[in-house]
């Protein structure tokens, strides 16, 4: 499954990622952002007026905005 696809206040663990599928400086970016392998997520909210992007995930203690085209390269497991 992947990200975009998770439900909404659901705790997942990345699974992997798909870089190449992501533009250098974006992966990069998410990479410091500490989006990789192992990371535990939650889905915080979805966009508004049904769009769902962005997503609002949380990784640690930080909140992250995410394209919902960035996460579809981004494979998750629940946790």
């Amino acid at each position: 499954m992947t990200l975009d696809g998770l439900e909404h206040a659901t705790q997942a663990r990345i699974v992997a990622v798909d870089w190449p599928a992501l533009a250098g400086d974006e992966a990069k970016r998410l990479r410091a952002l500490g989006v990789d392998e192992g990371a535990e997520i939650k889905v915080l909210h979805r966009g508004v007026f049904g769009t769902r992007d962005p997503l609002a995930i949380r990784i640690g203690r930080m909140t992250i905005a995410l394209r919902r085209a960035h996460a579809a390269a981004i494979e998750v497991e629940p946790a």
